[in-house]
């Protein structure tokens, strides 16, 4: 065989495959699609998987059935996901730690998430607030680092857990503005609230929803909010970044995405993108996700990808220099 007659015969063999690929793609879904959640149903991500999976069905024709599979802070949901295979109808719907953290805290965690994930793409988030009870001294973030630099590790904090969010964004915001606090986890934000209210400790950083109905109660004050720019749930408080020593740069969010595992068809992971952009318009699903305490946050693939990427480089750099009593 010449060489022309080699590169004729790769060519039909590529043009071949792509004619197959998008014609599976045109031809899906013909079963029903899963997402797999893991949270319990009635969580927030599990809330958030069921607001897109209806019109996510309607969309597609075929049923988008929620699988739920708590544990281990919603990397179970995504160990189940990847555990049925590469097959083009299943998929995740998760927030960040899975695809950010988890690798650095859990050591057999049976994945990669830059080798073994396929971004979809993101669909909101949610900044957390520094939360004190109405009567703590400091009435404002600098008012709290003055008194946390006064008394190093004096003032104590509560979050749900060892390398959750809430535990992360504290040391976060600790080692940006140059102070010492004390941990205590918990098992959720309700036991932190409920701390904070008792005097047990003395703040926490938590979505705002968590704190919002202490706050309307007077029973709680916001000190400051880890967005980039003032939420629209609570646009009085505002942002840290720029206050205390923090840097202006300073934001730390947490997020729920969409994913595939990696070699999901690309024609199928555009149009899942694509629909998901659609859903994120609906002023009704907007409206749902604000109350909830989210903010709708649309893009393409490559913009979850890189969100990842910044987030488990941000991270990883807080769990480099945990405290060792953490």
């Amino acid at each position: 065989m010449t060489d022309r007659h080699r590169h004729l015969v790769r060519a039909a063999l590529l043009g071949g495959s792509l004619i197959a690929t998008a014609a599976h793609a045109q031809d899906w879904p013909s079963e029903p699609v899963h997402v797999f959640v893991g949270f319990p149903a009635g969580s927030s991500p599990d809330t958030i998987a069921r607001l897109v999976a209806e019109p996510l069905a309607e969309a597609l024709g075929q049923p988008v059935v929620v699988e739920n599979r708590p544990g281990a802070g919603g990397v179970i949901g995504v160990q189940q996901m990847l555990a049925r295979g590469q097959d083009d109808y299943s998929f995740g719907i998760t927030i960040n730690g899975p695809l950010t953290t988890a690798a650095r805290l859990i050591p057999d965690l049976g994945y990669d998430p830059q080798a073994d994930i396929a971004p979809v793409g993101l669909i909101a988030t949610s900044p957390l607030v520094l939360a004190v009870a109405a009567d703590f001294p400091a009435d404002s973030a600098e008012a709290f680092v003055e008194a946390a630099r006064a008394e190093p590790e004096a003032i104590s904090y509560g979050s749900v857990g060892e390398g959750s969010g809430a535990h992360l964004t504290a040391e976060l915001f600790a080692g940006a503005a140059g102070v010492e606090l004390f941990h205590i986890p918990f098992q959720s934000y309700a036991e932190v609230t409920t701390s904070i209210l008792g005097g047990e400790i003395d703040s926490g950083f938590m979505a705002p929803s968590a704190a919002l109905p202490q706050v309307q109660a007077g029973t709680m004050k916001m000190l400051g909010i880890t967005s980039a720019e003032p939420f629209a749930q609570v646009p009085d408080v505002p942002v840290l970044a720029g206050q205390a020593g923090l840097p202006e740069d300073f934001r730390a969010e947490l997020w729920n995405a969409f994913i595939a595992p990696a070699g999901t068809d690309p024609a199928i992971v555009a149009r899942l993108n694509e629909e998901l952009g659609r859903i994120l318009q609906d002023p009704t699903v907007t409206e749902r996700l604000l109350a909830m305490g989210w903010q709708v946050q649309p893009g393409t693939p490559e913009d979850l990808a890189q969100r990842i990427a910044d987030d488990t480089a941000l991270w990883g750099g807080v769990i480099d220099v945990l405290p060792a009593a953490n």
